[in-house]
């Protein structure tokens, strides 16, 4: 029997992947800056998420991660000027 593929992990895969091409294609000249909401939306998405996936599996419980990401949203959201 094949292994269980865990949706959160796949949801959680998508929202990197989404980042990273969001904060690639400017560095590459292709379209502008991303709006910083946008960016601190979707690392907070993916805050949630890990946390919901940690509340199933006490495996993926990894607080100071979840701080670190915590207060990159914080530094993202109120530490720059709009």
């Amino acid at each position: 029997m094949p292994p269980q593929r865990d949706p959160y992990a796949l949801l959680n895969l998508l929202l990197l992947a989404a980042l990273a091409l969001l904060l690639l294609l400017p560095l590459l000249g292709l379209t502008r800056r991303p709006p910083i909401p946008l960016v601190a939306a979707l690392l907070a998405a993916r805050l949630a998420l890990t946390v919901v996936r940690a509340r199933r599996d006490p495996r993926y419980r990894r607080p100071t991660a979840w701080l670190l990401d915590a207060a990159l949203v914080a530094l993202l959201l109120f530490g720059t000027e709009h």
